[in-house]
């Protein structure tokens, strides 16, 4: 004897329930189809039939960007954050200052994205920033932000290397290198940051295309491919 076909766990009445939340189910209600929910036995609302889209779906690229979630970094961490990423990635003659280009900003949205793998991020590089500004009082009185440049470096030295940093400064060299990882993420996904990179860009290359310049073919081993 033939398998029975299985049986679908989509029940008679969520079904019903399905179609007269849809527009053809509507429509079945008003011919008598599809017999309407009978007075003092109403369900709940039935799902729609297409989910709206995802909020994060079509940005609208005629406005400003804005994080649909809220940045939780407060001015003085935000401060802070400018001060620290200047001390890594400075102003010189290829590209701008991190605080330029927005890095500052672009962290703050990373570690509030309401996403559980980016919580102990946001966890590690608060604290991390509560960490520098302690040790900025300690050692001047002063918010990280508002030490001279060279009193900045000073506390930078002693947590930029992993290695070599004394014990009382662990915790600091941890926090410097998540941070510092994010802060050159966001730092080199920002257009006026490229040239550090060698990368131009997309730009328009007049006349016949030139082809893949000979020393990158040499590179990879392709000069008998056809």
């Amino acid at each position: 004897m033939p398998d029975q076909p299985k049986r679908s766990s989509f029940s008679r009445r969520e079904a019903l329930k399905w179609l007269t939340g849809s527009a053809a189910g509507t429509a079945a209600v008003a011919n008598g189809a599809v017999p309407a929910t009978p007075p003092g036995h109403e369900t709940e609302p039935a799902p729609l039939a297409y989910p709206s889209r995802y909020i994060f779906h079509d940005p609208d690229f005629s406005k400003p960007y804005v994080a649909p979630w809220t940045n939780v970094m407060t001015p003085e961490e935000l401060a802070s954050t400018k001060a620290l990423a200047d001390i890594i990635l400075p102003k010189d003659d290829l590209g701008p200052a991190a605080s330029e280009c927005g890095v500052a900003e672009f962290i703050n949205e990373w570690i509030s994205a309401p996403y559980e793998e980016h919580h102990d991020t946001c966890e590690a590089i608060r604290g991390g920033l509560g960490w520098l500004n302690m040790e900025s009082f300690r050692r001047f009185e002063k918010r990280f932000d508002e030490l001279d440049h060279g009193q900045q470096v000073q506390i930078v030295d002693d947590i930029c290397d992993s290695t070599k940093v004394k014990p009382q400064h662990k915790v600091g060299a941890s926090f410097f290198k998540k941070f510092r990882k994010l802060a050159v993420g966001g730092y080199y996904t920002h257009s006026s940051t490229w040239k550090h990179l060698g990368y131009m860009g997309n730009i328009t290359v007049p006349g016949p295309y030139p082809g893949v310049p000979a020393d990158i073919i040499k590179k990879y081993g392709l000069e008998d491919v056809a």
